[in-house]
């Protein structure tokens, strides 16, 4: 049975990947991205089966229009993938203040108000998936990641209260959790202008193997199919973890953070007030 996607930021990295595998498959994509020309390719293989609309994640009446274009177009869509965002790289302390506003703007703000403009739509069609790409970075902290990683923090908190609000109208969430990927988000960061102040701290190694490539990359077809495999399911787990480094961090996280939480209980309980 094919079926219906919204898919933003489809011009590259996991967006073209997925919506490259879907169209082979024989499903209905419409695609948003800031460059209106960069699937002409897939528009003369696939025809009307692809629809393109440009949209700037920063503006709120874009996306207003970009998601009434795309019901328009296919009527019914039964998944939506918030994909769209870029990495910021930098200590916080070198980070520009229209560097820190145009990522929270894009990852986070653009992300919460796909989902609220499309919200209403699957709930009057009687429900639908939203699918979430956030990152290992929305459960832990790298540095010189850290405005990054509030932005994938932040998204992972409104899904997951969003999630109990719309349950009921039988939409629910999927949060992608991928660690470091070969797709081109690297060659996309925008990086800070570099303090020598911070060469021999953790920014400055975390700076220094990312110019090497010092990174365990995940393949990104084998993401795609995972995400694909995932979204297909008739009952997907609400975050998945992909990749090796972003199962192994998270993992080693969340242990971390339930030793330091079971270690705190007898102060915890202190504080309530007596019965």
């Amino acid at each position: 049975m094919t079926k219906n996607w919204l898919i933003t930021g489809a011009s590259s990295g996991l967006g073209r990947g997925l919506t490259e595998q879907l169209l082979a498959r024989g499903d209905g994509i419409v695609a948003t991205l800031r460059k209106p020309r960069a699937l002409d390719d897939l528009l003369a293989q696939y025809g009307d089966r692809l629809h393109v609309v440009e949209c700037d994640l920063t503006s709120v009446d874009a996306i207003s229009a970009a998601v009434a274009q795309a019901f328009a177009a296919l009527s019914r869509i039964d998944i939506v993938v918030s994909n769209a965002g870029y990495g910021l790289f930098g200590a916080a302390e070198e980070l520009s203040d229209a560097q820190i506003a145009r990522q929270i703007a894009t990852n986070l703000t653009g992300s919460i108000q796909l989902i609220r403009a499309v919200i209403p739509r699957l709930r009057e069609q009687g429900g639908g998936r939203i699918v979430q790409v956030s990152s290992e970075g929305g459960r832990i902290g790298y540095p010189a990641f850290s405005v990054y990683q509030a932005s994938k923090w932040g998204i992972e908190g409104f899904v997951e209260a969003t999630a109990k609000e719309v349950g009921p109208f039988g939409i629910d969430f999927v949060i992608m959790e991928p660690g470091p990927t070969r797709t081109n988000f690297g060659t996309g960061l925008d990086r800070a202008v570099p303090m020598s102040a911070y060469d021999a701290t953790p920014v400055g190694e975390i700076r220094r193997a990312l110019d090497a490539g010092y990174f365990e990359f995940a393949d990104a077809a084998k993401t795609v199919d995972a995400m694909i495999t995932t979204i297909d399911s008739p009952s997907p787990p609400f975050r998945l973890a992909l990749g090796k480094s972003a199962y192994e961090s998270i993992r080693a996280s969340l242990t971390r953070q339930l030793e330091i939480l079971e270690a705190q209980k007898e102060i915890a309980l202190s504080v309530m007030e007596d019965a």
